[in-house]
């Protein structure tokens, strides 16, 4: 008797997420979240479908992954100020919303995210009383272009 092939435990994990919030687990939107996931910093549309072309997912197919991620509340969609949407994985590996400030190069165009940052208790004290803080960016030269 022959074993069952096993799936990874991050892809089967993926996969229990995406199912999770009604969505088929498609080959497609599998590779898309995966690559989402795994991304050090957020990412285009055309980032995206240019990594997946060599799965044989075309770009149209890309764009409607990320949205219906997005949709779903497993990918956010953010544009820092150059009319370029980008995507991020909404949980960190600790499975938690994971908000964070970016950092955007003003020459390169490079995006980092900064992860570790926080607002002081008097800054969240005083953004609250103005209203809800859902996004924070930095702009500056990163160390490459200074």
């Amino acid at each position: 008797m022959s074993n069952p092939a096993r799936v990874p435990s991050d892809i089967q994990s993926t996969q229990d997420q995406i199912r999770s919030v009604g969505l088929r687990a498609t080959p497609a939107r599998l590779a898309t979240l995966l690559l989402v996931q795994e991304s050090n910093s957020p990412l285009t549309h055309a980032d995206a479908a240019k990594a997946l072309a060599s799965n044989g997912i075309d770009k149209a197919t890309v764009f409607r992954n990320l949205n219906d991620l997005t949709e779903a509340g497993l990918v956010r969609r953010t544009e820092l100020g150059d009319h370029v949407w980008r995507f991020e994985a909404t949980h960190g590996e600790s499975g938690h919303e994971s908000h964070h400030p970016h950092f955007v190069c003003i020459d390169c165009g490079s995006v980092t995210c900064l992860n570790d940052l926080q607002l002081t208790a008097s800054s969240k004290k005083q953004s609250d009383d103005v209203g809800q803080v859902t996004e924070i960016l930095l702009r500056g030269r990163c160390n490459d272009c200074h």
